[in-house]
């Protein structure tokens, strides 16, 4: 896990046209249904397979590499994967660590105990955007 500058607005407003018209097509929707900080699970009613989908069309729209997994792994941070669960369930470092990732999902949509496998009905298309900005800058420094 490397610690970098936090993504920036702009840096994220300059991936989300893309971003949201790669989704549109992946959900089968319209792109003005693609808002930044509507749930894919619950707003969308996006699928795991559809998160699948929407990382293979962004990493075939960047020319980037998106590991599986990477989400959660951001999210984790530096933290331990004891520290940021137990038994399945998030921990409160973990919920914290996770507020702090995920800072574009409104709070109310955070439950408490959360179950780790609960997380991806948190992710937003500006969670995307945010995985597209980061796997842009690995590319560039691993360049």
């Amino acid at each position: 896990m490397t610690t970098t500058t936090p993504i920036t607005q702009d840096e994220i407003n300059a991936v989300f046209p893309t971003v949201a018209a790669t989704m549109a097509d992946a959900l089968g929707c319209d792109v003005d249904d693609i808002k930044p900080d509507v749930s894919l699970i619950e707003g969308l009613d996006a699928e795991s397979i559809d998160f699948l989908d929407m990382v293979f069309r962004l990493e075939r729209s960047f020319k980037i590499k998106i590991p599986r997994g990477k989400i959660v792994e951001n999210a984790r941070g530096a933290l331990t994967e004891a520290e940021f669960e137990q038994k399945g369930l998030v921990t409160d470092v973990g919920m914290a660590q996770l507020k702090s990732y995920l800072s574009e999902v409104p709070a109310e949509r955070f439950r408490s105990p959360m179950k780790v496998a609960d997380i991806p009905r948190l992710f937003t298309p500006e969670t995307f955007c945010k995985l597209v900005v980061q796997a842009q800058r690995d590319a560039a420094s691993a360049a």
